[in-house]
């Protein structure tokens, strides 16, 4: 099987005065289709910098980055936006709910940038929503619902649009513990009908829920492997660099 995702050698430096910061430094990995991956690291890791750069929000400043195969470095604005609409699917820590709009309606917002007809608009979304249980409150704003069922909205919203990944950054974060193992759950039942989940997170306890970590320690993979294997739980500074996959 092909890879969906594909880092070779991905490098992201910023220049701070005279101080260069190697926020991605040589990364190389590879997501297939089909696998739930957790992304961990601490602040300062490279982890948000991946993300970034899987969600087409930026480029490598070297090294290749292919989303099924296509080299996103080598892409304009237009074309990120284009690629980004088609292929991905974004769960965010802070929901990014519009207060004005009933649910349906911020379900239906990616949709209407990637031109989707009004009524396939409809369709979807009612069914995005009907998913994750919240299909009787499509008239329903966001501050008429608990924290978790926002969440379950904005996984309504990556859902709607069948996205080839869906790019979960801390979208626990904002959640008190039993609301949070909900969502877990809910990525859970996503991998196992069939989606390809990445999951960004600093927290250990949430990477291990997913199928396979890929940990990351000033700007390196430190591991890259099986979540449950007992390495997987290594904390960073300990991780030994070079037994990344």
């Amino acid at each position: 099987m092909s890879s969906l995702i594909e880092f070779q050698n991905v490098c992201k430096y910023y220049q701070m005065g005279d101080t260069t910061v190697k926020a991605a430094d040589h990364i190389s990995f590879q997501v297939r289709k089909g696998e739930f991956v957790a992304i961990v690291g601490q602040s300062g890791s490279g982890k948000s910098t991946c993300m970034n750069i899987i969600g087409c929000l930026d480029v490598p400043t070297s090294g290749l980055y292919l989303l099924d195969g296509q080299d996103v470095g080598r892409m304009d604005k237009n074309q990120l936006a284009a690629i980004r609409n088609k292929m991905l699917g974004f769960i965010f820590q802070q929901y990014n709910l519009l207060p004005k709009l009933t649910l349906q309606e911020n379900v239906e917002v990616p949709l209407m940038y990637a031109g989707i007809p009004k009524a396939e608009r409809h369709e979807r979304s009612r069914i995005a929503l009907e998913m994750v249980g919240l299909g009787d409150k499509l008239r329903h704003k966001p501050m008429q619902l608990s924290g978790g069922q926002q969440q379950r909205v904005s996984i309504a919203r990556a859902l709607a649009g069948d996205p080839a990944v869906i790019l979960a950054d801390e979208p626990t974060g904002a959640l008190d513990s039993h609301t949070g193992r909900e969502v877990l759950t809910m990525l859970q039942q996503l991998h196992a009908a069939g989606n390809t989940v990445v999951l960004i997170t600093h927290d250990n306890s949430i990477a291990v829920q997913a199928q396979r970590i890929i940990r990351l320690e000033d700007g390196h993979v430190v591991y890259d492997g099986d979540a449950h294997a007992p390495e997987a739980v290594v904390t960073p500074n300990m991780a030994g660099r070079g037994i990344a996959k």
